[in-house]
């Protein structure tokens, strides 16, 4: 009866075990959680910052053709920009891209493409077609 009265060594080794490989698991899932937060971190913040380049272009008065880049500024050092707008084949609709960048490793973190229309400035002849057809209504009314 002596014997059967507590726990063996290999009994609390066994259990000693399980509650190691529970506890290795558990920390893996967390590491993992973590790694996954910081990624969506990193992903949304480049987001917000190619949409913030794209409204910075809408917001100039023209538009104009070309590559242009630079860093995200202070506080974002993580990250940096590269920007291109080309023609398209209808006239006044352009073609722009802007990749977010690992500022370190050059990877590219995030891409964001979409097309803006900035309308062509009216010709000079057709300014002055229709000051004249203007001029001549008035006339006419003036007859009258």
């Amino acid at each position: 009866m002596r014997g059967s009265a507590g726990f063996s060594l290999i009994e609390v080794m066994c259990a000693i075990l399980i509650l190691g490989i529970g506890l290795v698991g558990l920390t893996q899932g967390m590491t993992a959680a973590l790694t996954s937060s910081k990624e969506s971190e990193i992903q949304t913040s480049a987001a917000l910052l190619a949409a913030g380049q794209i409204e910075a272009l809408r917001a100039e008065p023209f538009i104009n053709s070309g590559e242009t880049e630079g860093d995200c500024g202070e506080g974002l050092g993580l990250y940096r920009w590269k920007q291109t707008v080309t023609t398209t084949s209808i006239d006044g609709l352009y073609d722009v891209e802007v990749v977010i960048e690992n500022s370190k490793s050059g990877q590219s973190i995030f891409d964001l493409r979409t097309l803006l229309f900035d309308p062509p400035a009216p010709s000079l002849d057709s300014t002055t077609d229709k000051s004249r057809s203007e001029k001549s209504k008035k006339r006419e009314r003036s007859k009258l």
